[in-house]
């Protein structure tokens, strides 16, 4: 009966664990499922989602395969092998002695580095810290070789394991130069330049960085919810399997009529559990809509503050005060025309604007405030693009979590409704006062 308890409580942990290990899983994925791809220039704080390649201004050097890179590890192992006598008890109760061969590989050398990297796409750069990050690495170097290789004695050291067989196998991989990568994790802002960068944080629910693509990373995430849900239910189901097979005898008769107990516990376990995660992800997701929503409020209102300072710069122009006056008014009137918002790149028309002044005044552009400003305005479109496309992205995502069976039951227990996708409409604002000097 001792024995027998001690084998349940076992089983307990066993199955606590394997159910832990399935909703982890299950909620990962579906993280990566809600969280919309991100551009450089559109990563805003919080959990970010990107794809692009791996850049570096001063790269690191591959230790085996001399490549440029920016995460590389490395590893040298050493083959032996070995005969082992042993005495053992034969069924009879009678001493024995027997031989065995023994065989494994030792590593003799390791080694690695990694620095922070850009992850460049089409729209700019974001910086990347792996520190802290799950890494999936790509294959530099694989190839085994004897004592007669070059190899052998050139990147490893040159004394021997015990009982060596005079083989070593020589692994590296890591990151290389350009190569594409899928990255999510939390961004945060930059101490040294107002920029953001991802890097880890303690309560972030995952930063990963693979060279594999997401496609790929979910399948995975996948097979280990499958995995760990099927070993659990396997381990409660033992008992009720071992009856099946007519072994009644390893089971007390007291307990027989529980052996269906188990299975039922743990499936309404794992119910509660995810009907836990499910509810726990949708209001963060709700939450990440409502930040996606104030995002879209601060880039308006860095649009508010820049005009100002565009019509004061232009202004300030005195070889050109009477033209550029008339630009900036211009300018100014289409502004207030298209500031409450309407649909579509409603600021790509004062940049239109700025660019038509600039090519008309070509000694405007001689200007570094008038330089820099039309950087900041052409920018400061783009990241209103961007926050608009990340909201309605993961409004929508929300949207459909909302309509998708069984998590609408779940959403209901609160009474959650969609968030109301954004038009540029919807905004109303105080017109730009501009005062000319």
């Amino acid at each position: 009966m001792q024995d027998y308890v001690g084998w349940l409580i076992g089983g307990v942990i066993a199955c606590g664990l394997c159910l832990w290990g399935n909703l982890r899983e299950l909620r990962r994925r579906r993280l990566l499922t809600d969280t919309p791809t991100s551009k450089a220039l559109g990563v805003f704080i919080g959990m970010s989602e990107l794809k692009g390649t791996a850049e570096a201004e001063q790269p690191l050097t591959s230790f085996l395969a001399e490549l440029p890179n920016v995460i590389y590890n490395w590893c040298v192992e050493e083959s032996w092998s070995r005969i082992v006598t042993e005495t053992y008890t034969d069924k009879d109760g009678k001493s024995r002695t027997r031989t065995r061969r023994e065989n494994g590989w030792t590593t003799v050398a390791q080694g690695g580095d990694s620095i922070p990297f850009y992850l460049q796409d089409d729209t700019g750069v974001v910086l990347v810290r792996p520190e802290g990050a799950k890494l999936e690495l790509t294959g530099f170097f694989a190839q085994t070789v004897g004592r007669g290789d070059p190899l052998y004695y050139a990147k490893a050291p040159r004394t021997a394991v015990p009982h060596s067989d005079g083989r070593r196998r020589f692994i590296e991989q890591g990151i290389p130069l350009h190569a594409p990568l899928y990255v999510i994790g939390p961004a945060r802002e930059r101490t040294d330049v107002v920029a953001p960068e991802i890097a880890a944080n303690r309560e972030a629910e995952i930063f990963l960085i693979s060279t594999r693509g997401e496609d790929k990373v979910q399948a995975t995430m996948g097979r280990w919810a499958w995995f760990w849900g099927l070993l659990g239910l396997l381990i409660v189901c033992l008992p009720l399997l071992m009856m099946v097979a007519g072994r009644q005898y390893l089971i007390p008769v007291k307990l027989l009529a529980w052996v269906g107990l188990p299975p039922l516990t743990y499936a309404l376990l794992w119910g509660l559990g995810w009907v836990w995660m499910v509810f726990n992800q949708v209001v963060g997701l709700r939450q990440r809509v409502r930040q996606g929503w104030s995002l879209i409020e601060v880039q308006l209102q860095r649009r508010h503050d820049l005009i100002p300072r565009l019509a004061a710069g232009l202004s300030g122009l005195s070889a050109h005060e009477k033209e550029v006056q008339t630009a900036v008014t211009q300018l100014r009137l289409q502004y207030e025309a298209t500031a409450p918002g309407a649909a579509g790149p409603d600021f790509a028309g004062l940049a239109g604007t700025l660019r038509v002044v600039a090519e008309r005044y070509p000694a405007i552009t001689a200007q570094a405030g008038f330089a820099n400003l039309q950087k900041e305005l052409v920018e400061t479109e783009q990241r209103i693009a961007l926050a608009r496309s990340y909201y309605n992205d993961i409004a929508t995502y929300f949207a459909n979590r909302l309509e998708i069976i069984p998590d609408r039951w779940v959403a209901a227990l609160v009474q959650m409704k969609p968030e109301p996708l954004f038009r540029a409409d919807d905004f109303e604002r105080a017109p730009v006062t501009v005062k000319f000097a």
